[in-house]
């Protein structure tokens, strides 16, 4: 069988190109979530809970980041908790609020499957100067596609208006908390960029 080549032509349509790239991602994806019994839609439920913070990593958040209806996320939130791949706990405080963290389980198969192979090789054989301009652009094409649509960012804590930095520590403006070098990595529901 010969390989063919997705040839780019001048009038090639923006969509054309990210929707050819989406299709290729979740075959892959939906490859490599049979082989664990998941769905892509298992698999971007674990992306999005091994990137949130901890005032992110909620079942109602989880809803907002990938657009579905609470009826379907919490359908994929019962799959994955059987398959021990994330654990649901009731926060300290408001005993209404569930927080979920992924499980060893979770976080390896989530190392492993995201990025699929495939756009991990081709993003690592871009040279240096090209990827940071394609992700430049990507960036500046979803930050516009957010603006359009009213979407929330769901940016890194550490581009966020709210996160404030103070004698070498890090406090969430909002909730007044210190944040971990390594939460201000996260990305955040109640992001705001800067």
């Amino acid at each position: 069988m010969s390989i063919r080549y997705y040839k780019l032509m001048p009038e090639t349509p923006i969509y054309a190109v990210i929707e050819r790239i989406a299709n290729l991602i979740r075959a892959e994806e939906r490859q490599l979530g049979a082989d664990h019994g998941l769905q892509p839609v298992h698999l971007s439920a674990l992306y999005y809970l091994s990137r949130c913070n901890r005032y992110s990593d909620t079942p109602a958040a989880v809803t907002e980041y990938l657009g579905m209806t609470k009826g379907t996320v919490s359908q994929t939130l019962q799959v994955l908790e059987k398959k021990n791949l994330l654990t649901k706990t009731a926060d300290s405080e408001d005993k209404r609020l569930v927080h979920l963290s992924l499980t060893n389980d979770g976080k390896r198969l989530i190392r492993k499957a995201i990025p699929p192979i495939s756009i991990k090789k081709s993003i690592d054989e871009l040279n240096q100067k090209d990827a940071q301009l394609i992700q430049k652009h990507l960036i500046q094409l979803l930050t516009q596609l957010q603006l359009n649509t009213d979407s929330r960012s769901f940016g890194e804590c550490q581009t966020c208006v709210h996160c404030q930095k103070e004698a070498g520590q890090h406090r969430c403006g909002l909730t007044q908390q210190e944040l971990k070098l390594t939460e201000i990595k996260q990305i955040c529901r109640e992001h705001t960029a800067t």
